[in-house]
């Protein structure tokens, strides 16, 4: 573990303290797993101090290396983002334990009684960019959920993770389960990520949690398999009958709030017959939030609007610009969607209710809207406590991953001498 030159070696030897742990923690107490956490959170705030020296370290590397403001944002800790770390702990260790959970169960004519239960997956690999506070998210719902972790944090965030870590390893020691439970690995050095790609002898599942570049690496060198966290290329479709109120208060969240992060609104689309009652406020609003607005088609015309090109639909900026187009109806907005969305988070916004059937029903992003703020596309404001993920793929999780999606099931068959005839 000492020689950080033997990237190899360095992996294999996490990968094997993993599945160890993986092996006690799947018949762990729920309540040593929640004492773990409660202890964890407790650590983090009393070391809150070292953990905003660490981020400042973070901070200097982001600035030497160019960082958007967008993603300085994403980086930057800070007291009250760490008491939103500590509460975030807490509210994953009163969460309901999901292992062991009974999902269905049944009686056969046979005689057998069969139980689907929820079991661990094992180890994860979780792969992240810049958010530091995804190292306490993601290592405790791996807890949570019975699974060990070993985390890769981004080379930005370096400090920042490892200075949170040690809190969550406190909180394990104070609990008495593996400390190897959550491992950070402990080296920016990207080789790290390959390896961790292929262990397939100690890795169960990888999760990326980043831009588009880092989820088209881990999806083209994983052999281990992946729930993907694509890019947030978030819509908004104002449809002809949006309320204005409504439709301003919605939409000056979704992009204004937080830009960097995924459910961050990247894309505007205005039905043609309220470009003038709703649209040109909206685009007026943004502009004056200081938003840089690409506009296409008549909307182009708005005073403070740059035309927009090609490469404006279908992108995410996370930042303080926003796409905007104008479609002849829902139809229209649904197949730009389809071209050039993530499949990640997608709003309507209408008093229409036939629309808003029309918008659910077609189209298949893991998170629809209708009237809401794309900014709650998060598994803390879906009542998971935090998430480890948006997975916007469609085999096994989906939407924001929380402890319940990082478990598999099996089946417990019970008879009474009961022989097949």
């Amino acid at each position: 573990m000492k020689d950080l030159d033997n990237i190899p070696a360095l992996m294999a030897a996490l990968g094997a303290r993993a599945k160890a742990a993986a092996a006690e923690l799947a018949f762990a107490p729920a309540e040593a797993k929640r004492a773990a956490l409660e202890a964890a959170a407790d650590a983090v705030w009393a070391h809150r101090g070292d953990i905003i020296a660490a981020n400042a370290k973070d901070l200097d590397f982001g600035r030497d290396k160019g960082l958007s403001a967008a993603m300085m944002d994403r980086l930057m800790l800070d007291e009250p983002r760490i008491q939103g770390i500590v509460a975030g702990l807490r509210a994953v260790a009163a969460q309901q334990d999901p292992v062991g959970a009974v999902m269905t169960e049944w009686d056969m004519p046979s005689g057998l009684h069969i139980q689907r239960v929820r079991t661990p997956l094992g180890v994860i690999g979780v792969i992240y960019e810049s958010r530091p506070n995804v190292t306490a998210d993601a290592g405790a719902l791996c807890l949570k959920s019975g699974n060990a972790v070993i985390l890769r944090g981004g080379s930005e965030s370096f400090h920042s993770s490892s200075a949170i870590h040690s809190c969550l390893v406190e909180g394990l020691r104070a609990a008495g389960l593996p400390e190897a439970a959550i491992q950070l690995v402990p080296t920016r050095d990207r080789a790290a990520v390959s390896e961790l790609l292929t262990m397939t002898e100690y890795v169960d599942v990888i999760v990326p949690r980043g831009g588009k570049g880092l989820v088209g690496l881990v999806q083209r060198e994983a052999r281990v398999p992946v729930f993907a966290h694509l890019e947030g290329i978030v819509h908004i479709y104002i449809d002809k009958a949006a309320d204005l109120d409504k439709t301003l208060k919605v939409v000056m969240n979704a992009k204004t709030r937080r830009t960097g992060i995924c459910g961050a609104a990247e894309c505007l689309l205005i039905h043609r017959d309220v470009i003038n009652s709703i649209g040109k406020p909206v685009i007026a609003a943004l502009v004056a939030a200081g938003v840089s607005v690409h506009a296409g088609g008549a909307l182009s015309e708005i005073v403070g609007t740059v035309p927009a090109t090609e490469a404006d639909w279908g992108r995410e900026y996370l930042d303080m610009i926003i796409a905007a187009k104008p479609v002849d109806d829902i139809d229209a907005a649904i197949a730009h969607i389809r071209q050039y969305g993530s499949n990640h988070t997608d709003c309507i916004l209408t008093e229409d209710k036939a629309a808003v059937a029309r918008f659910f029903e077609r189209l298949d992003s893991a998170i629809l809207m209708h009237n809401a703020s794309t900014q709650f596309a998060d598994g803390g404001e879906f009542g998971m406590g935090a998430e480890i993920g948006i997975a916007t793929g469609k085999m096994h999780a989906r939407g924001p991953v929380g402890a319940e999606q990082l478990t598999s099931f099996k089946y417990l068959v019970t008879g009474d001498g009961t022989v097949r005839g």
